[in-house]
Parts: structure tokens; C-alpha cells; sequence
């Protein structure tokens, strides 16, 4: 097997250079830890951004996708499959919704329900208000529907119909909603926007208001779903449950799939030739995102210990704020944290990655903590070791 560096090397001879990556080849994955080709190892806090929620490699999700491959790869959806079915039987059960529609990733899911949104509500209705500092994609309309201006440049003209208001802001999206509103799409917790917890009663507030005014409200799950935030879904936290959702990242650990959930009478406007994907809802995509449920369902503990680590690693923080002053907030739920920084978060995660512990980004200040839902305490406890070795370095840089 080749050395990181040799991979890298290929890597920039052919591979577009439009993601800012870290100087790191992995191969291997186990849990909650990761491989280079030199046998060197990571504590992962970023779970492939939020989607390894069981951890690299679960073996029930493995054994799943294995046993499929052997059956059946794909068959397109001019025909039924049983591993979706059973998926999105499983979804249903577990959720709002009463119908389930297949995708490859989250940006599709997005665009699904802006589709849907626009079908739903009639021609006069076609306008969705997000928030700022939202993300929901890098398709074109998707990044039109992004709160953030840094994600659209050098990309107009964008589909228009897309308000952005302030995220929290009742008052601000009590008055952007008119005659031409279909829907309002929102994060109940944003992840890529700098891990932004909306304030007590939003989601109510949220939903009196469409009840209110014949609108849709949409919550984009797509980073806070399948237990990252502490419950199945964020919007349970909240006892709110919205008119149509969308899923990816957790829902195959790794294994790419998208799902757009909503209502009966919602998802009727969707009917056939509308909408669709060739490989949405292929049967190795279905067969491990229903093993992901199946362990989540099957095993109370694991949402448990989500609640427990995010704690953890959030009071660990917490600590080191008072010692270390380059912390000025942490912020977050279950194992979707962030803290923000008064330096540039981007080096404190380089640093991090040199001492062994892997971390995201959300913005110029935040690093985001998000390990596999099954990390322990001795991982937790590690982690943050790293996290305050390297802030001490930064302090004693400025000393100097």
C-alpha cells in the first residue's frame, strides 16, 4: 500500500482541488478511530461530519450491506424492493410521516422538499423562507436556500424565491411570511452555520405560525437526525412535529442515502413523474440505513450514552474555559457541539489533527465536536486532553 504522502501526490494530480482537506490519508476505521497507511492512528471527532454515528465499520450495518450485495444490487424504481419498503416502514413508525421518498444524499433531500413545497402549495405559493447562517446544500437551489453568502459567490444568477431571516427570530419571520410564502425550511439545530441552538420555544413558535397562516414548515434533519442530537430526530426534543423532513448523513453511517419524509396529504403532490432518482432507494443504501434504525431502536443505550458523552465533552469545555480564554462559548446538543473561539478555529483543528485527535470545523471560529454516538469516556476524556494541550500551545504562543 502506498504512504499517505504518495496518495496525496496522486490525489492533487487529478482530483479537483475544491475541498480545503486536511494533510491525511485514511484506510482504515474501526469505532471511533482511524488508519493511515503507516498504521497511524485518530481519535475521529468528526464521524465523517456527522455521519458515522455507529462508528466506522458496525459490524450489524457491515454484515447488512455484505448479505445485500449478494442478492441484489439495483434494480431501479420501476420495480419494488423489500429493503425499501422495510425502510421506509421503519421510518414512518418512527416519526411524523406517513410517506417516505428515496434519495442519494442530503442537497437532493433539500431539493426534494423545495420540489415538494412549490407542488403542494399551487404556483401562487412558491416562496421558502430559510434563516441565515443555515446550510441545506450546493446544488443551485439548494444554495440559494443557504443563509450564507460565502457558499453562492461566483455562482448567480441563483433560483429565485428564497427569504432569509434571522435564525431565532420570531418577529423577523412573522413579517417575511405573505401571500406567495409555500413553506418555511429550517435546522432545528444548525450544524455547518456554527452549531447555532435556536432559543427555548422556536419550534413552537415555528409551527403556531404555519398552522396560523396555511403553511408548510420543513425541518432540514439532515445533520441534527438519526440521534445525533440526543432523540431520533432533534424536532422530538421540542414535542414539534413538522410537515415534512429531511434525512441523510446518520441514516446509513456512511453508506450514501437521502430520504424525504412528510405527510399523506403533502406528499400526494408528488406524483408520478414529478420527481425521482436512479439509484435513490437502491437496495444496498435501504438494507444499511435499516440496520442503523434497527440498532438504534434495539439498543436504548446508545442514545443514552449521546446524551451522557455530549455532556461530558460539553462540561469538559465548559472547564477549560475557565482556564483557557480563547474559549468564548460552547454551544450545541448531544453530540453536536460546538466551541467558539477568539482565534481561527481552522489552525486549532491542524493542530489538533498533528496530536491525534480529528476535528471539524463550522465557520471561521468554531471547531465542532461529533464523534460516533457509541464514543466512552476514556475517548471523551482523551479527546479533550488533546483539545486543552493544544489551546495551552496557542496560549503560550501569545505569551511569547
Amino acid at each position: 500500500m502506498s504512504s499517505s504522502s504518495a496518495i496525496i501526490h496522486r490525489a492533487e494530480q487529478v482530483l479537483f482541488a475544491n475541498y480545503a482537506r486536511y494533510p491525511l490519508t485514511i484506510t482504515k476505521g474501526r469505532d471511533c478511530r482511524v488508519y493511515d497507511p503507516d498504521g497511524r492512528e485518530w481519535l475521529d471527532f468528526t464521524a465523517g461530519i456527522a455521519v458515522t454515528s455507529l462508528g466506522h465499520c458496525h459490524p450489524k450495518v457491515t454484515v447488512a450491506i455484505q448479505k445485500q450485495a449478494q442478492r441484489l444490487v439495483h434494480i431501479s424504481n420501476l420495480f419494488y424492493t423489500e429493503p425499501q419498503v422495510a425502510l421506509a416502514e421503519a421510518l414512518v413508525a418512527a416519526s411524523f410521516a406517513d410517506r417516505v421518498f428515496f434519495c442519494n444524499s442530503g442537497a437532493e433531500a433539500n431539493e426534494a422538499a423545495i420540489k415538494l413545497a412549490r407542488k403542494a402549495m399551487g404556483p401562487k405559493r412558491f416562496e421558502i423562507i430559510t434563516t441565515t447562517q443555515s446550510f441545506h446544500g450546493r446544488t443551485l437551489t439548494t444554495m440559494a436556500a443557504t443563509g450564507q453568502d460565502k457558499v453562492k459567490q461566483g455562482f448567480n444568477p441563483l433560483p429565485p424565491g428564497f427569504v432569509h431571516v434571522a435564525y431565532g427570530d420570531m418577529d423577523a419571520m412573522r413579517q417575511a411570511v405573505g401571500p406567495q410564502t409555500a413553506a418555511i425550511l429550517v435546522e432545528p439545530v444548525q450544524g455547518e452555520g456554527g452549531v447555532n441552538v435556536p432559543p427555548p420555544g422556536y419550534l413552537a413558535d415555528l409551527r403556531a405560525l404555519c398552522n396560523r397562516e396555511g403553511i408548510l414548515l420543513m425541518f432540514d434533519e439532515i445533520q441534527t437526525g438519526i440521534g445525533r442530537c440526543g432523540t431520533l430526530f432533534a424536532y422530538e426534543q421540542d414535542g414539534v412535529a413538522p410537515d415534512v423532513m429531511t434525512l441523510a448523513k446518520g441514516l446509513g453511517n456512511g453508506f450514501p442515502i437521502g430520504a424525504l419524509l412528510a405527510r399523506a396529504e403533502t406528499a400526494q403532490a408528488l406524483g408520478p413523474g414529478t420527481h425521482g432518482s436512479t439509484f435513490g432507494g437502491g437496495p444496498l443504501a435501504c438494507a444499511a440505513a435499516l440496520a442503523v434504525l434497527e440498532t438504534l431502536r434495539d439498543d436504548p443505550w446508545i442514545l443514552e450514552n449521546t446524551n451522557r458523552m455530549g455532556q461530558r465533552i460539553t462540561s469538559g469545555l465548559e472547564k477549560l474555559a475557565t482556564t483557557h480564554t480563547v474559549i468564548r462559548q460552547v454551544r450545541g446538543q448531544g453530540l453536536l457541539i460546538g466551541c467558539e473561539l477568539t482565534v481561527e478555529a481552522r489552525p486549532v483543528a491542524e493542530a489538533c489533527l498533528e496530536a491525534g485527535l480529528l476535528l471539524a470545523t463550522a465557520g471561521p471560529h468554531v471547531v465542532r465536536f461529533m464523534p460516533p454516538l457509541t464514543v466512552r469516556d476514556a475517548d471523551v476524556d482523551q479527546a479533550l486532553d488533546i483539545f486543552a494541550t493544544v489551546l495551552g500551545g496557542i496560549h503560550e504562543a501569545a505569551r511569547a
